[in-house]
């Protein structure tokens, strides 16, 4: 369900946004849900909806550029735009913008291994710097640290219990009796991109299956419970930063050109679905 500004709005209200297809499946999930999703405007509506585009391009393109999964202990970065500190911890530099140091993940990604929760924040940050000014991520990020599920305040993620996903949610897959030599394996976050279709750090863009098989296989010696998707969500604070949105001279909605989620492709050979 869809309100705006306290009233129920259906989604074939909406027509004068003129809703891309991706914007309009995401309406339609949102319209069909039991779970209220409150609006106080519909350009706060529509900054969520490209918002979430862009977190699942931005899935695509960590795919494509293909960061190695790590440890903390494995984790490395490139050194012309960060340092690595004794946790593991990826810093930027001084005197290097956060823009340019965070868009070099996705074109030298070769240079870089994290884990699977700093990847989702990377993938976060990726997609407010692709919707907001980059002047302004450069001063609201200017301290950018990438570490697990430490977070930059101005992200602000909202994390919660809920089983009515929508497409650029961060979801999380418990494995409960993982090996505990392969620890790191004790779970994998992911962005739900499509139904049943997800980006996963480490494993790639796969049915929701494929990464329970995958947790599986990193399970103890006579274990008894199978891995399984939990009802955690994660996702940034999608109202507070649309304060941040790029308006035109007539105060009209634009984004900037990087990564445009009209360019997301959906192709499907064999049994395999892939995101282009």
């Amino acid at each position: 369900m869809i309100t705006i500004n306290q009233k129920i709005v259906a989604v074939n209200q909406l027509n004068a946004m003129k809703p891309s297809r991706q914007k309009l499946k995401i309406l339609q999930w949102m319209g069909k849900s039991k779970k209220v999703y409150p609006f106080a405007t519909i350009g706060e509506l529509d900054f969520e909806l490209e918002m979430r585009l862009r977190i699942m391009r931005a899935a695509v393109l960590m795919n494509k550029s293909n960061p190695g999964f790590a440890t903390f202990a494995t984790t490395r970065c490139n050194e012309k735009y960060w340092y690595l500190d004794n946790r593991g911890a990826i810093i930027l530099k001084p005197n290097v913008l956060p823009h340019t140091a965070l868009n070099d993940i996705f074109i030298n990604g070769k240079k870089y291994a994290f884990e699977c929760a700093t990847a989702m924040l990377i993938i976060f940050y990726k997609a407010v710097l692709d919707s907001i000014d980059t002047a302004i991520f450069n001063r609201l990020f200017a301290g950018l640290k990438l570490y697990d599920w430490q977070y930059d305040a101005d992200l602000d993620l909202k994390i919660f219990n809920s089983t009515d996903f929508l497409p650029g949610d961060c979801l999380y897959f418990k494995n409960p009796d993982v090996d505990p030599k392969t620890i790191h394996w004790q779970g994998e976050n992911a962005i739900l991109l499509d139904r049943n279709l997800y980006f996963a750090h480490g494993i790639g863009i796969v049915p929701g299956k494929f990464i329970i098989d995958f947790l599986n296989t990193k399970r103890k010696k006579n274990a008894k419970r199978e891995a399984y998707l939990t009802d955690v969500v994660a996702i940034p604070n999608f109202r507070y930063l649309s304060q941040f949105r790029c308006l035109d001279d007539r105060g009209v909605f634009r984004l900037q050109e990087i990564c445009h989620p009209a360019n997301l492709i959906v192709s499907e050979i064999g049994t395999k679905t892939y995101l282009l």
